[in-house]
């Protein structure tokens, strides 16, 4: 009897102070070629981006590729899911589970058709809004409560075009302007680590 109680709370885990001080950081997309410049992708493009500024490497791992970086005592985890985008929650799951990392210290970045272009909008919580990886995420996790960074790429499209316009490419307006717009993405990641939420949202929302 005391072997089985003392095996439980082995098996438990507990958050520690080293644990509250790592980060999740997930660029949504889907993987392949074909996906890498589509306005889909720009979870994975604005991770892509970081990764070269701080020169560090994404390796292939369980259900994603992750890269580590390290600055002033934080950890940052980031991972891009080679899940495809509709099930993209099954590895956000294992890697907070794995990493002992709480929801609050996971932000998830993904396209959205409701902002214009470039538009940032970081928020604590909030609906899938039709976005098949937010809904997978949201379903495995059970909640809407974590936070996520929503980078617009407008609704510029005809009836009938929404799958088309979101798996197409950056036309060259958008693409002149993305390199500032991705520069600006790497100094919301940090912020959020090391300012925190509530800091980053009043310094970037809107921006």
């Amino acid at each position: 009897m005391i072997n089985w109680i003392t095996s439980l709370f082995q098996t438990q885990k507990t958050v520690t102070e080293s644990d509250m001080k790592k980060f999740l950081i997930v660029g949504l997309g889907n993987i392949g070629a074909e996906y890498a410049n589509t306005r889909h992708n720009i979870g994975f493009k604005i991770l892509d981006h970081f990764a070269k500024k701080e020169s560090i490497r994404f390796q292939t791992a369980k259900l994603g590729d992750v890269a580590e970086f390290k600055i002033k005592g934080r950890t940052l985890l980031l991972l891009k899911p080679n899940t495809y985008m509709n099930l993209s929650g099954k590895a956000v799951k294992y890697w907070m589970e794995k990493e002992n990392i709480e929801k609050g210290n996971v932000l998830v970045i993904t396209d959205d058709l409701n902002l214009s272009f470039g538009t940032i909008r970081i928020k604590t919580k909030g609906s899938d809004g039709g976005h098949n990886g937010l809904k997978s995420i949201q379903s495995l996790l059970n909640t809407t409560e974590y936070p996520r960074f929503r980078f617009g790429i407008s609704d510029q499209f005809k009836k009938g075009q929404q799958v088309n316009y979101v798996l197409g490419e950056w036309d060259e307006e958008e693409k002149s302007k993305l390199t500032e717009r991705l520069e600006l993405s790497a100094q919301i990641i940090q912020s959020f680590a090391l300012a925190g939420l509530n800091n980053t949202m009043n310094e970037f929302n809107g921006k």
